[in-house]
């Protein structure tokens, strides 16, 4: 992945290999090479989340979207992006217009700094930092700046067996979740091509510091000093700036602040040039706006919520296993003993309730005819529609003018584009019925006849 880190000019520290070793285990990271695209899935809190795509040129995050949605549609995930970046704001716009929820967390936005201010500390609005690093060269005037490598392991490790005492007192999981990733990323140093840095007094390491090239700027992943040496951190601030931000580097990227009071004035005193957002996008489907099932009324049916009353006849359409070999769902693959009618209705309004799936009886007068199910709702305006009748009421044209009842609905109330729908080969009599419904061939694979039907068709 090392040509997408190095070229990569998002100011994001997220998106940098050491961020991704060091944090991996903590937010259960996994990645998978998508459409000439790297993708990033982690878990944090018991829900999933997907990066941006991390592309090399640019347009392939487009198709890479298009594969998140439908690996998220197959294993009936929701779509949730985290650390998606401003500049990418607009392509998220467009694609999921403005039904989503957008969140841009303060505690978790990088301060964005330019190198040429940290190489000098010059200007009155530095003075700080230049009082604190005099006071230093006074105190230490032998201290040297030493650049490390993967050979200065042992080192950095003695190092921060002094340290941690320091980082663990601070009693959060926080502190010591990232101590640990400090541990796990020092044998890569090497592999990832990182910067590495000490501030040595009298032979003995006081201070260090890591960072990463991205694009034009330093991701400063480490910067660690025992505060017994009085200004220590921006001496050594200011030594790895000078000695590795070169070549190009105009920035410096220093991380978020967590949300720490003192770690975030601290980042403040610096005068960083911006604070880069991180927004967290949840795309919202047509669903996700429903609150109760509908009543639909067709030239001979009614299509509306299954109640109890009716449980017994849903029970047997749900039992019957010939009615259900083309259905796509077999629950006795699930459930291994013998479900009663409220294991049923329970199910159905479970599913609802999720906003998996609408769940309608179809209605002859006061005879419950059958289901219709509008599902597998997508993230750009489109759903899959199905259909099972109890065997005395098929052959009369129920089938296909509940479905036509039900797109309607989808395309009118829900503002649905695009209704899919799909049945086994074998199943000639679904087929004839999709398409009296108005639904156009839209495919087939080894298993499916496919259909889809728009408002206008």
């Amino acid at each position: 992945m090392q040509p997408y880190f190095e070229g990569c000019f998002l100011k994001i520290s997220d998106y940098s290999a050491a961020f991704k070793l060091m944090w991996q285990k903590h937010f259960s990271l996994e990645f998978a090479y998508v459409d000439d695209c790297v993708v990033f899935k982690e878990c944090y809190q018991g829900r999933i989340y997907f990066h941006f795509p991390m592309e090399l040129k640019s347009g392939d995050a487009e198709r890479a979207l298009d594969s998140i949605e439908m690996y998220c549609r197959e294993r009936n995930i929701r779509v949730h992006y985290t650390c998606v970046p401003r500049e990418k704001m607009d392509i998220m716009i467009a694609r999921y217009s403005m039904e989503m929820r957008i969140t841009n967390h303060r505690r978790w936005r990088d301060y964005l700094y330019a190198a040429e201010d940290f190489k000098t500390f010059s200007g009155k609005r530095f003075s700080g930092q230049r009082n604190h690093i005099n006071k230093f060269k006074k105190l230490y005037p032998g201290y040297s700046f030493v650049p490390l490598t993967g050979a200065d392991i042992r080192v950095m490790e003695e190092f921060l067996d002094k340290f941690k005492e320091r980082q663990l007192a601070k009693g959060t999981v926080m502190a010591r979740e990232e101590l640990e990733g400090v541990y796990e990323l020092l044998p890569h140093l090497d592999d990832l091509k990182l910067k590495a840095g000490a501030l040595e007094v009298e032979g003995q390491i006081i201070a260090i510091s890591i960072g990463e090239r991205c694009g034009d700027q330093l991701v400063i992943h480490i910067e660690k000093a025992l505060t017994d040496y009085e200004g220590a951190y921006p001496a050594m601030a200011q030594e790895f700036a000078r000695h590795f931000a070169t070549d190009g580097v105009i920035y410096l990227n220093r991380e978020d602040d967590s949300g720490d009071p003192g770690l975030r004035k601290s980042k403040l005193q610096y005068n960083p040039v911006a604070l880069i957002d991180k927004y967290d996008i949840f795309p919202r489907r047509a669903i996700d706006r429903v609150s109760h099932l509908p009543v639909i009324a067709t030239e001979r049916l009614t299509i509306k919520e299954i109640t109890d009353m009716n449980s017994l006849e849903f029970y047997r359409l749900e039992y019957d296993e010939e009615r259900n070999r083309y259905w796509g769902y077999n629950w006795r693959e699930h459930y291994s003993g013998n479900p009663t009618p409220e294991f049923f209705m329970q199910g159905i309004r479970e599913d609802f309730e999720r906003r998996e799936e609408m769940p309608m009886g179809i209605y002859a007068g006061r005879n419950f005819v059958g289901e219709v199910v509008l599902h597998n709702f997508g993230y750009r305006n489109d759903c899959e529609v199905g259909v099972r009748l109890l065997p005395e009421y098929e052959g009369k044209g129920y089938a296909a003018e509940a479905v036509l009842g039900a797109m309607n609905y989808a395309f009118f109330e829900l503002n649905i584009e695009k209704v899919l729908a799909k049945c086994f080969k074998p199943n000639l009599r679904s087929r004839a019925m999709l398409l009296s419904a108005g639904m156009r061939p839209a495919g087939e694979d080894q298993t499916y006849y496919f259909f889809c039907k728009t408002a206008a068709m």
